[in-house]
């Protein structure tokens, strides 16, 4: 097995793994959380009913053009009050976050802190 393969292998796991734990509900949905190199993204998802109940990335216009990159701390935090925002309008208040097989580290963690801080309850 080569160094990549091995790579995605370990992120399979840790993101399987995260997912047999965490579930959303309809009193209390699942923050969800992609990152690539370039952007970020956050989606709130009632697992039951398999729907996105909201949703904010960095390729969204309405916050794409505030930031200068989108692949960095600082555009995680804007996706993360962004997200709380569009979360808190449709009156959700409490999420279970799923860090989807990442660390909670860096651009993961930031964007956390800002949706608690925007007013989410996990």
């Amino acid at each position: 097995m080569n160094r990549i393969t091995a790579k995605i292998k370990g992120y399979t796991s840790r993101k399987a793994r995260v997912r047999r734990k965490v579930s959303g509900t309809g009193a209390r949905p699942r923050l969800t959380v992609y990152r690539s190199l370039k952007h970020i993204y956050a989606q709130v998802i009632d697992d039951e009913t398999g729907c996105t109940l909201a949703a904010a990335s960095t390729v969204c216009r309405e916050v794409r053009d505030e930031m200068k990159k989108t692949g960095n701390i600082d555009a995680a935090k804007a996706i993360g009050a962004a997200v709380a925002k569009k979360a808190l309008a449709r009156d959700i208040k409490q999420v279970v976050f799923d860090r989807n097989g990442y660390a909670y580290h860096g651009k993961v963690k930031a964007l956390a802190e800002a949706a608690r801080e925007a007013g989410l309850d996990f």
